[in-house]
């Protein structure tokens, strides 16, 4: 990963571990460059969707009171081995999945990742501040808000669909919804197994290496001028 690290590089973050008041890490420096390589369209994109998506979960789920945002949250189920096992779940399938993203076969479809990123112009941050919002605010809409009352088949349906990657006139695309399909309904069950904080994991980390391989593909292939 060694194009992750470049990224830190050209952030000109500072980590101090010597003593005294000049141990620091310069949060400020690493915010405002992360902000300045956002836009304002996936600013407003990653928000909506980190507050709208949990936010009509909860009146879904619990109505108006305001007393069941702990177990909404599952602070309980919060820890290293759902976490862990997500994300490895999650990195495991997305590296397997490139190859076949990459198919010509699906050359020219709209809403591809690589089609966002490229109308965005998503950068490195762009995309995990996309991936934390994506991966908690979806996660606590279609897990945690409609998969109790949908169950586990139904839920990871509508998921992919609503992505708009199952299209019944579109074959590729429909192609496409069915092989990210079998990622959802792992992460579904995981959910069940796990909790919310497994699916949340997996998510991120799914999103997250797809957003880096492919801006970065999206830059190495850009043209020159």
């Amino acid at each position: 990963m060694l194009f992750i690290g470049e990224r830190f590089k050209r952030l000109n973050v500072k980590l101090n571990f010597s003593c005294g008041d000049s141990s620091s890490f310069n949060f400020f420096v690493l915010s405002s460059n992360i902000y300045r390589n956002m836009s304002n369209k996936i600013l407003w994109i990653g928000l909506l969707t980190l507050i709208g998506f949990p936010l009509v979960g909860y009146l879904i789920r619990y109505g108006f009171s305001p007393n069941e945002l702990s177990d909404f949250m599952q602070i309980q189920h919060f820890g290293a081995i759902p976490v862990g096992y997500g994300a490895m779940l999650g990195f495991v399938y997305a590296f397997i999945a490139l190859p076949f993203m990459n198919s010509p076969v699906f050359e020219g479809l709209g809403n591809r990742v690589e089609r966002v990123i490229e109308q965005l112009r998503i950068g490195f941050w762009g995309g995990i501040f996309l991936s934390v919002c994506a991966g908690l605010g979806e996660e606590l809409f279609f897990r945690a808000s409609l998969q109790p009352y949908l169950g586990i088949w139904i839920t990871s349906v509508l998921f992919v669909a609503i992505h708009g990657y199952l299209n019944p006139w579109n074959w590729r695309m429909s192609l496409y919804g069915l092989m990210i399909l079998p990622f959802i309904f792992l992460l579904s069950f995981g959910f069940d197994r796990f909790g919310l904080w497994f699916a949340v994991a997996a998510h991120f980390a799914y999103d997250a290496v797809l957003f880096t391989a492919m801006t970065r593909e999206n830059v190495n292939t850009a043209p020159t001028r």
